[in-house]
């Protein structure tokens, strides 16, 4: 009997390309491909690039050379590249990149056994031409539901797939192979963009804005419970549209509950919302729905009006600062958390300044900060009144520094507060580690508790917060608590 080929998933970048590599590893394990945690152990190390910012870029670069490095050193044959990157640069990238024995588009990812087989086997598979994907689907939103099919849409793939084709788990096997145990799984709730913000180069790549059906979220959130998974987090480009195109922009009002609800699951997390779009009813279901945590992914990415307009974006710092305030009018522990661009084209003293403002009421839980960079094809690298490279570097530092300030000063507000604990991690010698209703994961720090006795991972703890560590608590767990009842998550 032959041996089975190996392939191994490197991901990059954002909670979207590890749904995508889930989706790709599902689709080779059902064609009979053994996946292996390590590029070293596998016949095809299939690096899932990010194509967001240059610095992302470049790790994306450096992950597919270590990768090939590995074809000297171990048993990898093959080093192949997929994802954002691969999307928007094709042709150019293998090019640039010869140690790459493929680039592969979104369009490859159906038939992607075949294309790592041919690869393996010494075959040559033609990188694709990049294309606007904005131009694949109708201007219309309301008709694009029926065009979808013709459309590669990574991460959109049915939960009710035949027998074979996707892990048994009954009919709710989704196309999906978790690649790792955690107790946390994103599910996409969308893909794509129909925002035209002057910096982004992502709705080009990833196409305008097309919704999954609720069905799909809901078997494939059921699916990862059964799986173990604990804590779901809804991932798009922009979960504030979620709906528009299948006829009701408030779908993700009555989504939510129905999520909540699913057996095992406890805690349903919404990341990516835009301020701009935020409504009074989403506002009220996340801040009161059980198991549903009032958290908000806010991308505001400055405050002064100018800039934002620049931006082609819409508000200002005191109509953000409403906002977080009728937030936490209604749950005053809620998580905030942002990314902000500084240095954009045109910024002028005084919109740092504003910026600054902004970033010192907000009290927000987690800030990210970048300076701009132009990004090829968007609006703003066309700007004119550009700022030198040293004013964004030290207007970078500055806000920065600002930001770790403000963000450790916030966790000390946290000091006294009961958090609801998912823990993520026990080690004898790292300790207990696990991340509140407020905290994301990866972006927006942990909870270190004081005592394991009793915990698992996965399971959900209700603790009392009695230090912090910059932007991370410490927090003791409360005797006898365990946060399975119907305020877990809260």
């Amino acid at each position: 009997m032959p041996e089975r080929r190996t392939v191994a998933l490197v991901t990059l970048g954002c909670a979207r390309n590890e749904v995508d590599s889930e989706e790709l590893a599902g689709r080779l394990e059902a064609d009979g491909w053994q996946l292996v945690e390590d590029a070293a152990d596998a016949d095809v190390a299939v690096v899932n690039t990010c194509g967001f910012v240059e610095a992302a870029k470049k790790d994306s670069v450096d992950a597919l050379l270590e990768a090939n490095d590995l074809k000297n050193h171990g048993r990898t044959q093959a080093v192949v590249a997929v994802g954002c990157m691969a999307e928007r640069y094709g042709k150019e990238l293998a090019e640039a990149l010869p140690e790459a024995d493929g680039v592969l588009g979104f369009d490859d990812y159906t038939d992607i056994s075949d294309r790592l087989q041919t690869i393996l086997s010494g075959g040559i598979h033609a990188s694709h031409t990049p294309r606007d994907r904005r131009k694949l689907l109708p201007i219309s939103p309301a008709e694009r539901q029926d065009s979808a099919s013709s459309v590669a849409l990574p991460g959109h793939g049915p939960a009710d797939l035949p027998e074979g084709v996707a892990p048994a788990s009954g009919p709710r096997a989704p196309l999906r192979r978790r690649l790792d145990g955690a107790p946390v799984a994103s599910v996409k709730l969308a893909s794509g963009c129909d925002r035209r913000c002057s910096f982004c180069a992502i709705p080009s790549f990833r196409g305008s804005f097309i919704s999954r059906r609720p069905s799909d979220v809901l078997n494939e959130s059921r699916w990862l419970a059964e799986q173990g998974v604990k804590e779901i987090m809804l991932v798009s480009e922009n979960n504030t549209s979620y709906g528009k195109d299948l006829g009701d922009i408030r779908l993700l009002e009555s989504l939510l509950p129905e999520l909540a609800g699913i057996d095992g699951i406890e805690r349903v997390r919404v990341s990516y919302l835009q301020p701009a779009e935020m409504r009074p009813g989403l506002i009220d279901v996340l801040t009161s729905t059980p198991k549903v945590a009032p958290y908000f992914d806010l991308s505001f990415q400055h405050s002064a009006p100018g800039v934002l307009r620049s931006m082609r974006r819409f508000g200002d710092t005191d109509r953000f600062l409403e906002l977080l305030d009728t937030i936490r009018s209604k749950a005053p522990e809620a998580g905030v958390r942002s990314n902000f661009i500084v240095g954009f084209p045109g910024e002028s003293e005084s919109d740092l300044a504003e910026l600054e403002r902004f970033l010192t009421g907000a009290r927000l839980d987690a800030i990210g900060v970048f300076g701009y960079s132009d990004e090829e094809g968007t609006e703003a690298a066309t700007y004119e009144n550009k700022l030198d490279e040293d004013v964004v570097a030290e207007r970078l530092a500055h806000i920065s520094r600002l930001a770790e300030e403000l963000v450790s000063q916030r966790a000390e507000e946290r000091v006294g507060e009961s958090v609801h604990v998912l823990v993520e991690s026990l080690d004898e010698q790292e300790g207990v580690y696990g991340r509140g209703a407020h905290q994301a994961p990866e972006t927006d720090g942990q909870v270190l508790l004081t005592s394991g006795e009793g915990l698992a991972v996965g399971r959900m703890v209700e603790a009392k917060v009695v230090g912090t560590e910059g932007v991370d608590l410490v927090a003791e767990p409360l005797t006898g608590s365990l946060a399975c009842s119907e305020e877990a998550g809260r």
